[in-house]
């Protein structure tokens, strides 16, 4: 702390037990009277109003009788230049702020610059709402003075379970003879909370902000948690106001048996695995929850662009704040864990930045996994919790060694640099698909038949809608004989992203076709003389509040299902990701796909909301099979050799269980 900043600030009951101090618009409040009561005595009370004046000069004429109040205007007393050392300020700020657009504040402010003398200091509760904060921030910072923001905890408010649940702040200005050649910032915890220094007026702002936020949540969880809709909070880096950490809180179930010394901990979060299902999904906390066996649990997430030292560190950083976070009833002398996976704050790298005119910015990054391997992500910062698309990665040693073991046959050649990872030796591993829904997908074309999957000399004619890392064409592309695949990208940014990072390539059985996918559909069926075999929806909507993240609704609308159905062969099927949490909407859209295809499959996925359903042109009224035909299994066993054997000229080896991915497969 410099010398400035520590012969600044006494305590604020320092500050308030100088000689001469004005109580600006005192009201009828009886913060006067408590501190003469408590000596002192050289108190100035005003208010612009003449009953509230007379009525407090009765009140205190006989026990207080040297107790002045006034009736004055606080924006032009008439006091004298600099004849007070304080201005005591209990909501007057918070009044006046919303009178004339801040215009009366900002006046009352000039006048109690004026009458304080050098070293005076202006002491206002406030509840520091937005635009009344910045106006006697900005205020008083301009004019040079030092400006410390002291956050009055809930517990040292009032300890009872209904206290006031705003926070509250006590700003502290001082005048000083000459501005000091730097800005003097600072907030602290508590009347006598160490300070923090910073850097600027916005930074002063977002620590409030944070503050109130935390206030809130923690009225919040007094009434308890639903462990379902569990309340979060982001806390921000002090030094550039960037995110930090999310903290979210779960409470156990109530069938959860918890062990009674069990009340709190704190669980850390690997970095780059804060959108995994466990992590990143209200059931999937829960679930978290109710493994570590406490009543309440904190999981705390690392952003990314943020410095991180190591467990140890995070614990110190985090130990201040989170306590206060702590289940009523718990010990005063717990002892509190820290939890993580392995010990450690796990890896995150992010390779790659950019814009989409569509959807905004972007970050391409490498994180591990809890299997150890390496992936690859695509986010977008509007939607950090949900990873767009991901790609195993692998080392080009290892691709390389496992392809020269191989048939020495004509083979592809192999990946272009396009698809190594930063310069540090690592492909995308085309053979492997993270999402169990592209899974389940390359399994659907089991549906097609033994004959369409054995013969190489039969071609298999795709329509994808939605590219994202491209993972999906490509391994279809790769492995699959005879496969023709067209895919519809509303991005160009994501047909950048996926050449560039995830190794995705086009050639003249992969081609990509840049344009909205329910207007291209539309032309195909007008235009006549289109048809495939496969066509897969696999596009997420925008909009977080519909229920449904995939897809967004205008796929599944009935007009537009008709156009499928009639752009499929006789023998074709129609893929769709489903990701729907409202089962109302769910059965709508189950209703309108069943009324257009006369068979539907649908394979759930586990741990997840996904479910994929599988949609057959084939078959007619009557013709609805009751159970999954016992032909499938064999047609899922014919793409497994197929794929077994496609890849001997491959650079990689597809792994998928194709007989696993139909096991659980169901008529609806």
């Amino acid at each position: 702390m410099s010398h400035v900043a520590q012969s600044s600030y006494p305590s604020c009951k320092h500050a308030l037990s100088l000689c001469q101090v004005l109580v600006v618009g005192c009201g009828n409040s009886e913060l006067s009277e408590q501190l003469y009561d408590v000596g002192y005595h050289h108190l100035t009370n005003i208010d612009i109003s003449e009953t509230v004046v007379s009525q407090m000069k009765q009140r205190n004429a006989q026990r207080r009788p040297d107790l002045i109040f006034e009736q004055v205007d606080a924006t032009q007393t008439g006091y004298e230049s600099s004849s007070y050392q304080a201005a005591l300020d209990k909501g007057t700020l918070d009044a006046m702020a919303s009178e004339e657009e801040g215009a009366l504040a900002g006046r009352m402010l000039t006048e109690v610059v004026r009458v304080l003398t050098v070293g005076g200091r202006y002491v206002c509760v406030t509840l520091a709402q937005e635009h009344v904060i910045k106006l006697a921030v900005e205020h008083f910072a301009e004019a040079g003075w030092a400006i410390r923001i002291h956050y009055l905890s809930q517990q040292s408010q009032d300890s009872d379970s209904s206290s006031f649940a705003l926070a509250v702040f006590v700003l502290i200005c001082t005048k000083f003879r000459q501005p000091p050649p730097f800005a003097v910032l600072e907030m602290c915890q508590g009347e006598d909370g160490a300070p923090y220094r910073l850097a600027s007026v916005s930074e002063l702002l977002s620590a409030i902000k944070e503050r109130q936020a935390y206030a809130l949540m923690l009225q919040k969880l007094r009434g308890g948690t639903d462990t379902l809709t569990t309340p979060s909070l982001t806390l921000c880096h002090a030094a550039t106001g960037r995110p930090r950490y999310t903290l979210a809180v779960q409470d156990s179930l109530p069938s959860t048996k918890v062990p009674r010394a069990n009340h709190f901990a704190i669980f850390i979060v690997p970095q780059g695995r804060e959108s995994d299902w466990l992590y990143g999904s209200a059931e999937g906390r829960a679930q978290l929850a109710s493994s570590a066996k406490f009543r309440r649990l904190i999981i705390v997430s690392m952003h990314r662009d943020q410095e991180y030292e190591d467990i140890q560190a995070v614990q110190s950083e985090l130990s201040p704040m989170v306590m206060e976070l702590a289940p009523p009833g718990m010990p005063d002398n717990q002892q509190v864990p820290f939890l993580s996976v392995g010990g450690d704050l796990g890896w995150r790298e992010v390779v790659g930045r950019g814009v989409s005119e569509i959807t905004g910015e972007y970050s391409v990054e490498n994180v591990r996994g809890e299997d150890g391997h390496l992936y690859r992500r695509l986010v977008f910062m509007n939607n950090t919790q949900l990873v767009q698309s991901e790609s195993r990665l692998q080392s080009t040693t290892t691709s390389s060694s496992a392809h020269k073991k191989k048939s020495k046959k004509k083979s592809k050649p192999p990946a272009t640099d396009a698809a190594v990872s930063a310069g540090k030796g690592h492909t995308v591993d085309r053979g492997f698909l993270c999402c169990t829904h592209h899974e389940v997908m390359v399994a659907g074309l089991a549906v097609l038949g033994t004959e369409a999957i054995k013969n190489k000399d039969v071609l298999v004619s795709v329509l994808v809608v939605g590219l994202g890392g491209g993972g999906l064409p490509q391994f279809l592309r790769d492995f699959v004989p005879g496969v023709r695949v067209e895919v519809v990208e509303l991005d160009p940014a994501v047909l950048e992203v996926a050449q560039t990072w995830f190794g995705f390539q086009t050639d003249d059985r992969l081609k990509v076709i840049l344009g909205d996918g329910l207007e291209h559909i539309s032309t195909l069926a007008s235009q006549g003389g289109h048809s495939y075999d496969v066509i897969m929806f696999d596009v997420d909507s925008k909009d977080p509040t519909l229920g449904m993240s995939c897809p967004p609704p205008a796929f599944v609308e009935t007009p537009l299902l008709e156009k499928v159905f009639k752009l499929l062969t006789p023998r074709g099927v129609f893929m769709l990701n489903l990701v729907c949490r409202d089962p109302s909407l769910r059965q709508s859209v189950m209703e309108r796909v069943q009324a257009v295809f006369p068979c539907v499959f649908s394979r759930p996925v586990e741990g997840e909301v996904n479910e994929v359903l599988l949609c057959c042109r084939g078959g007619g009224e009557g013709h609805k099979p009751s159970v999954v035909p016992q032909e499938l299994q064999q047609a899922a066993k014919s793409l497994q050799a197929v794929l077994r054997n496609s890849s001997q000229n491959a650079p990689c080896t597809p792994q998928i269980d194709i007989s696993a991915m139909l096991k659980n497969l169901r008529v609806t």
